[in-house]
């Protein structure tokens, strides 16, 4: 059998309910490939590696008794360090928060947990979530597998780099402005944001009071995204917006995608720039739609540019989250963090306003383009990875440009609200991975995760792996 660090979720799964693997050899090699790879990337900041092993142990006494598993049974797991696990602290990647250890798990850590997947740390966030690289001051830089000089990139760059270099099949991630889609598309793994309130947010102190903070898996393979879906979705009373789960299983109907459709493809959203590179790499894997019998053409509109509107409303939702500790906290939080709460808390009624006339617009733009198409094709990022430690590039394709349109693909759908995934578009001459962003219309998520799958079957990408 192949080693199990090798190998996707789901196959670890069926393994250990048909008793053709132990979770407790399983997990002893989990743990092996962290102590090895971990030094270098940096992708977790905290085990539970005796608890983890006493769990395997556990689960297996319990198949041996005749117990039939959940559909993780004894998959080995990353949480990233944004979310609760009982017994761990949560830091959210921010020194003042360095000693918060939780009594209770979140919503989706328990439904894995339900599931059969088995906890083995957290992962490195930069503080907050709040840029597109990973780097804080209490745990420090996380690496790209693909190159340790350059990032996996952000927010959920840990969990990222714990999946692209082996060390477990599929970590948690959230999304706010691409926190998902930028670290997948960077360290070539596969990254799904769900449509808003489909895998429960929280429980948290403060609900949240914009609609684009989103879960969902960093993984291989699409199908591993599709069960863990499976697992994690529908509603919960803790999150009033979150969705009645689906009538039909994600996993199942992965291999459905209806005939024909009609595709979109834009490489600058009307307005970005993206490097050259990028730029051929992507138009060739969207052409790999046509192969499959789809019809793609470019799309020679242009989305309202929300990069403000989003800018401003992230940092209110974050000023939500933790105003009540903010004044205490605040001379130990990053300056650039600390300028943007107090940038929220100035925040007027008209700014409020004009930010939603903004998401208006971006509404009716989403509105009028899946009224004649099926699909959006992006890319996911305009660069291949930049330097570990940052900056974010200023230039792209030779002209500057704002800080935030080096990301400028990807928040635009959490405004909007739309399901969003990347695949891996190819490397680029430097050897990196270049993504490719599939947008699919609002709770039409099966149809996007059917054309990764579609995508990931006609190609050899995904199987593409660092060589660190």
């Amino acid at each position: 059998m192949e080693s199990g660090y090798k190998l996707p979720a789901y196959e670890l799964a069926n393994l250990i309910r048909t008793k053709a693997l132990s979770p407790k050899v399983l997990m002893e090699e989990i743990l092996n490939r962290i102590h090895r790879m971990n030094p270098p990337v940096n992708a977790f900041v905290a085990l539970r590696a005796d608890q983890a092993m006493e769990e395997a142990a556990q689960l297996e006494a319990r198949i041996m008794a005749g117990e039939v598993p959940g559909p993780l049974a004894g998959v080995p797991i990353g949480v990233k360090d944004l979310e609760d696990v009982q017994g761990l602290v949560t830091s959210f990647g921010s020194v003042p928060y360095a000693h918060n250890r939780v009594d209770h798990d979140s919503i989706q850590v328990s439904r894995l947990k339900a599931a059969g997947a088995i906890v083995v740390g957290k992962t490195n966030t930069p503080e907050f979530g709040f840029t597109g690289f990973t780097k804080n001051r209490l745990y420090g830089v996380t690496r790209n597998p693909w190159n340790p000089e350059r990032t996996p990139g952000g927010s959920s760059g840990g969990s990222a780099a714990a999946v692209a270099s082996g060390m477990v099949p599929l970590a948690t991630g959230s999304d706010a402005g691409g926190s998902i889609r930028i670290p997948a598309a960077y360290s070539g793994c596969f990254g799904f944001k769900p449509s808003h309130g489909t895998i429960p947010l929280g429980p948290v102190k403060c609900l949240h009071m914009t609609r684009t903070w989103t879960l969902g898996p960093l993984t291989r393979t699409v199908a591993d995204a599709a069960l863990y879906l499976d697992c994690t979705a529908g509603y919960h009373p803790a999150d009033p917006q979150s969705l009645p789960a689906p009538g039909s299983s994600w996993l199942e109907t992965l291999p459905h995608l209806p005939s024909g459709l009609n595709i979109g493809f834009s490489p600058t959203l009307g307005y970005a720039r993206v490097d050259r590179e990028i730029r051929i790499l992507v138009e060739r894997a969207a052409k790999t739609f046509e192969t499959l019998g789809h019809h793609v053409e470019p799309w020679k509109g242009r989305l309202p540019d929300v990069t403000e509107a989003w800018n401003e409303m992230m940092n209110f939702e974050l000023y939500g989250q933790i105003h009540e500790d903010l004044e205490g906290i605040r001379p130990e939080l990053g300056r650039t963090l600390a300028a943007s709460l107090d940038q929220a808390e100035q925040m007027t009624s008209q700014d409020h306003l004009q930010n939603q006339m903004i998401r208006t617009r971006l509404n009716r733009a989403m509105w009028e383009y899946f009224e004649r198409y099926d699909l959006l094709l992006t890319p996911t990022v305009p660069t291949e990875a930049f330097a570990a430690k940052g900056p974010p590039p200023a230039r792209i394709d030779g002209q500057s440009v704002p800080l935030l349109w080096a990301v400028a693909f990807t928040y635009p759908f959490n405004l909007s609200g739309h399901p969003a995934a990347t695949v891996m578009a190819g490397l680029t001459s430097a050897g990196l991975p270049a993504g490719l962003q599939i947008i699919g219309p609002r709770y039409q998520d099966h149809r996007v995760l059917q054309a990764a799958y579609a995508y990931e079957q006609a190609t050899d990408w995904m199987d593409q792996r660092p060589a660190l």
